[in-house]
């Protein structure tokens, strides 16, 4: 399986879905795509510079939330390969299949475009630099082991460590737009399932927090190395201290297992 690009999907109720845009526009300093989709349901959130992996849409039902389209070049085969791994299977459609993890965490499969190939770099802000360029999987901890399976063996990355072990990363090629986290939840509800949420790097993690709350979004809980926040029709994601320009990534090593 190859896995060429990824696009985050901020998935927003209709009600929620015109103010969810313009904040993300805001705190990503993007510009808007014209809509998209068989109800013009979706808008990319297109970047001053490289290839866009940032888009929204627009829900029927349920809540706001996150979930990764990964662009794959055989999407049949590719799309077998994720139901023997264990994904359970949403929805077909042409050029599209939608699938959970075993977890429960959303993620969709598209047939590649050649042309997206181009990591946008950081915006660049009075307080620094940041790109939302990560998705973190926030998994029960009953689940975590298995679910870290299933994506080791669905996207063939290598395992790597970080300085706090709750968390798990999955290293993807050089130049590849999105970063990949695991995180064990402390504790979940019975029948608790995976979720997703959308993460900064940033240059200076208090600054960047002072804008996304001037833009409208709410400071939840400090920690070492990031800001947890709330967007202003309640979707959570993080601001982190990692090098919004990548630099991080020279640091990273495979774990061995």
């Amino acid at each position: 399986m190859t896995i060429r690009w990824a696009t985050l999907f901020l998935d927003f109720p209709a009600p929620d879905f015109e103010a969810g845009t313009a904040f993300w526009l805001e705190a990503a300093g993007a510009t808007r795509s014209e809509p998209w989709g068989r109800a013009d349901e979706f808008a990319t959130l297109e970047p001053p510079e490289g290839d866009a992996c940032l888009s929204v849409q627009r829900l029927g039902t349920g809540g706001p939330g996150l979930h990764p389209d990964f662009h794959v070049t055989e999407l049949d085969a590719d799309s077998a390969r994720a139901r023997e791994l264990g994904a359970a299977v949403v929805s077909e459609q042409p050029g599209l299949r939608v699938f959970t993890s075993p977890a429960g965490a959303p993620f969709c499969f598209v047939r590649h475009r050649e042309g997206q190939s181009a990591t946008p770099p950081p915006a660049r802000w009075a307080g620094g630099r940041s790109r939302p360029d990560q998705i973190c999987l926030d998994v029960p901890p009953g689940a975590f082991e298995d679910e870290l399976a299933f994506w080791r063996a669905l996207t063939g990355w290598p395992q790597t460590a970080t300085d706090v072990d709750e968390f798990r990363r999955l290293l993807p090629p050089r130049g590849f737009p999105v970063h990949f986290l695991l995180q064990r939840l402390d504790d979940a509800a019975p029948g608790a399932k995976a979720k997703a949420h959308l993460d900064f790097s940033c240059d200076d993690v208090d600054a960047e927090t002072a804008r996304h709350v001037a833009a409208g979004a709410r400071a939840l809980r400090r920690h070492r190395h990031w800001q947890v926040m709330r967007d202003p029709v309640g979707l959570v994601y993080c601001l982190t201290d990692k090098d919004a320009d990548g630099a991080w990534l020279a640091r990273t090593r495979p774990l061995e297992s």
